[in-house]
């Protein structure tokens, strides 16, 4: 397959320093106080009104119009946080799964399943690439705290198997993303990214993460929400 050539993101992710004002991050972390106690995570923000409302800034901001198509719709928004009681670490992949309406029987879908009562499957490379993830940071997310490590350039490949994988590991190695409070992440689906477990005694490391997509999507496939 052919290299895919990323104008916008070349490596694959870019860090935006200071996206969110500090009363913008304090406003986020009091909506989040008021969620059902989770694991992990909360993979299914976008039925929160302010939720939504964040979704509609975030496609409005002049700093994301040369990273967002015209037609890019916010499809999911989760909750990951870490801290010194739920602590964990993430061997180096890709994110494949998207989170659609309904499950279609097409030959381009695979290995369906379902998260949180929610449908999700491995899409297509070619609908992957169109896709743009943004990690909002209300707390710092060092290495320390567990932030994350990238492989750059890894997503102008596609979909990669293990022996792919290993060997973009192997010939470009991986670079720290280090993130402080109210900066940005900004990263392709298809880029390999990790996450090792924080190291800080004590912290926690909140972070929304904001999936956008196409406002339509083919092989009949739909949102569940979009924004």
């Amino acid at each position: 397959m052919p290299a895919f050539h990323d104008d916008a993101l070349p490596e694959g992710f870019r860090l935006l320093p200071g996206l969110l004002a500090p009363e913008q991050r304090q406003s986020l972390i009091a909506e989040l106080s008021t969620l059902p106690p989770g694991a992990a995570g909360q993979r299914e923000l976008l039925d929160q009104p302010w939720c939504q409302r964040l979704a509609r800034w975030l496609k409005g901001l002049p700093q994301l119009q040369p990273y967002l198509p015209h037609d890019s719709v916010a499809v999911q928004c989760t909750l990951f946080e870490k801290s010194p009681d739920r602590n964990w670490l993430v061997a180096p992949h890709q994110d494949l799964a998207i989170p659609v309406r309904d499950r279609v029987d097409h030959a381009a879908l695979s290995s369906w399943s379902v998260k949180s009562g929610r449908q999700f499957v491995l899409a297509p490379a070619e609908l992957l690439r169109r896709m743009l993830a943004l990690r909002l940071h209300l707390d710092d997310a060092t290495q320390a705290d567990g932030g994350l490590r990238f492989v750059p350039g890894s997503h102008r490949d596609g979909v990669l198997d293990e022996a792919s994988a290993w060997q973009w590991r192997e010939h470009f190695g991986d670079v720290a993303a280090d993130a402080r409070a109210g900066d940005a992440l900004l990263m392709r689906p298809l880029v390999l990214h990790a996450s090792s477990k924080a190291t800080a005694a004590t912290g926690r490391r909140r972070v929304l993460h904001v999936l956008f997509g196409p406002s339509e999507l083919p092989y009949g496939l739909g949102w569940r929400w979009k924004f």
